[in-house]
């Protein structure tokens, strides 16, 4: 298993927040490794992500899970679970700020072959943080 994570605290409504994340369109806006998303992120939805990690590359995501204002999963892989990533979006009010968390799991028989051809993703995950605050809080 490989996996990142970032969190940070939001001083910003859920409602807010969701919508920010929900907007596909905008997260280049906001997101300095987004190069743009495809897709409507809603329920059940096939989405494409375009990362300048690996630019020009389409990574298709389902999502997976939807639960307004609180949580967000996004899946994509090979067949079989031989490859697979998970990425989840969570929301926990916390007073009167949201601790917003990124965290993306890669698991598989396969992972030991593809591993190593992922980037390290640990600053793109704060830096999308970090995005998400500002754009937030603005």
């Amino acid at each position: 298993m490989k996996e990142y994570k970032a969190s940070t605290l939001i001083r910003a409504s859920p409602e807010k927040i969701w919508t920010i994340l929900t907007d596909g369109a905008s997260w280049p806006q906001w997101d300095p490794s987004c190069e743009k998303i495809e897709g409507r992120i809603a329920p059940g939805e096939k989405l494409k992500a375009f990362t300048k990690l690996s630019p020009g590359r389409a990574f298709p995501v389902k999502v997976s899970e939807f639960v307004p204002h609180q949580k967000m999963t996004w899946s994509g892989g090979m067949p079989l679970g031989l490859f697979k990533g998970v990425r989840t979006f969570t929301l926990t009010p916390r007073g009167d700020q949201v601790e917003f968390t990124l965290h993306e799991v890669f698991s598989g028989p396969m992972l030991a072959l593809i591993g190593g051809s992922i980037p390290d993703m640990s600053e793109a995950f704060q830096k999308f943080v970090e995005g998400l605050k500002r754009r937030a809080e603005a």
